[in-house]
């Protein structure tokens, strides 16, 4: 796969990306964007900097200025472009992905993403014709660096009502959220922090730099249980994606995460739509329409969730990737905003956030299971014959359903593999279906 996917670009530095290609991206993503202002944000890796600065060149060369706001967690870097009124942006970023890695998520104006089919694929492109070093316009931009830390803190505190005490442990895993986290909690006199991994280091010493991985949670959940705290908060490597631990040291579900975000969100704003990807559990619907919300159902990435979000003026969506989005936050995914809304339903509900999330656990679900297949699509055909007595959609791959359990089947975007998520009311359930599922499948990656 190269180095421009569905959702972003990425790569290892300097196999796939370097200086030279970092400057050819942004010389075609300005002239992309027609922007004369373009935002510019970085996180902590050693190669982020120059990687940065190349690419401020390509932008520089096509005639923009840019608006450096330093090394930021990508959430910023969204809210810098809205902020500041800004013509596009760049968090030069590899999400979650080890240190070698590095790339860049693209909006435009007011934080909207580029993906593949808004304007991604246009800039490929481009830059595949344009194989050269940019050739400089007569008048290149410039470059002036703003510190938009003090803003975007105050704008992410207005979300909060926080009027109890709370012990939260905090695991940044060697990434970005140790810039925010610690001035956010220290505006939050009830609020007490024990800070996990805020050293900002590439190498992720500690564990993997993606709260979704099977075991980059132990030591948050032990420290929990053991400080006797509230609940636990573990961010991904640039800090727009967050994972729920219970005060008894057990994860909370992404998608049950999302359920009791809406809660909070229609309070707030009843009668509104609020967008959930299509491997949630039942629970997220019935949540949102008992809360007086309208579930709307979309395929998985923020590119088509943040455009559904547009398109129905929704106030809130989530993604069972641990993403959460806010209309507050340019319809951005801000994991900051996530952490003090679950907060504020804890001091609201006057609840632990076990208690919270126990009628959620009603269904049973896999959790996401990869399987590396030579003819996805022959393999989504076969499925489809298979379960062909049931309902069937192909809104992102194949959703089967039936009133006793659903899964879904869909391509990754970013590996060579088909990832399943399944639910059932039974656990006997589920296993018969997975069964089936696996035997034309094979065995898990």
């Amino acid at each position: 796969m190269g180095i421009f996917n569905d959702y972003d670009i990425r790569g290892v530095v300097p196999d796939d990306l370097d200086e030279a290609k970092s400057r050819r991206i942004g010389y075609q993503f300005a002239r992309h964007v027609r922007g004369k202002t373009i935002v510019v944000g970085r996180d902590m890796r050693k190669h982020s900097e120059r990687i940065a600065s190349a690419l401020v060149d390509g932008i520089n060369d096509a005639g923009a200025d840019v608006i450096r706001v330093g090394e930021v967690p990508t959430p910023v870097t969204y809210f810098a472009i809205g902020h500041l009124g800004a013509d596009g942006g760049i968090a030069v970023t590899a999400s979650h992905h080890p240190g070698r890695h590095n790339g860049f998520k693209l909006c435009r104006e007011d934080a909207i993403p580029i993906g593949s089919k808004t304007g991604l694929a246009e800039i490929e492109e481009a830059y595949e014709a344009d194989p050269g070093e940019p050739e400089s316009v007569a008048e290149r931009g410039g470059q002036s660096d703003v510190d938009v830390l003090d803003a975007y803190l105050e704008h992410v505190l207005a979300q909060a009502e926080i009027d109890r005490k709370l012990h939260v442990v905090v695991d940044a895993g060697n990434g970005m959220a140790g810039v925010t986290v610690p001035r956010i909690i220290e505006r939050l006199p009830s609020v007490e922090m024990t800070p996990l991994f805020f050293e900002p280091d590439d190498s992720f010493p500690n564990h993997e730099p993606d709260p979704q991985r099977r075991g980059s949670l132990a030591t948050l959940r032990a420290e929990v249980v053991e400080r006797k705290a509230d609940l636990g908060v573990a961010f991904d490597a640039d800090a727009d994606r967050i994972a729920f631990v219970d005060e008894r040291g057990r994860r909370i579900a992404s998608d049950l995460a999302t359920a009791l975000l809406a809660q909070w969100i229609l309070v707030r704003h009843p009668d509104t739509p609020v967008i959930y990807d299509l491997r949630s559990s039942w629970v997220v619907p019935e949540e949102i329409r008992a809360h007086r919300g309208y579930p709307v159902r979309e395929r998985v990435g923020h590119a088509y969730i943040r455009a559904t979000m547009r398109d129905k003026q929704s106030y809130f969506a989530g993604e069972q990737s641990g993403h959460y989005y806010f209309r507050d936050n340019y319809y951005s995914d801000c994991a900051d905003m996530a952490m003090l809304m679950v907060m504020s339903l804890m001091c609201r509900e006057g609840k632990k956030l076990s208690a919270l999330a126990r009628p959620l656990s009603r269904y049973v679900h896999s959790g996401e299971i990869s399987f590396r297949v030579d003819d996805q699509e022959e393999k989504i055909l076969e499925i489809a014959r298979e379960f062909a007595g049931a309902k069937i959609d192909y809104l992102d791959g194949i959703t089967v359903s039936h009133p006793t359990w659903w899964f879904n089947v869909r391509m990754s975007a970013t590996e060579p593999v088909l990832r399943l998520n399944m639910e059932a009311r039974t656990l006997e359930g589920l296993e018969a279906g997975r069964d089936r599922v696996v035997s034309i499948l094979g065995e898990p990656a």
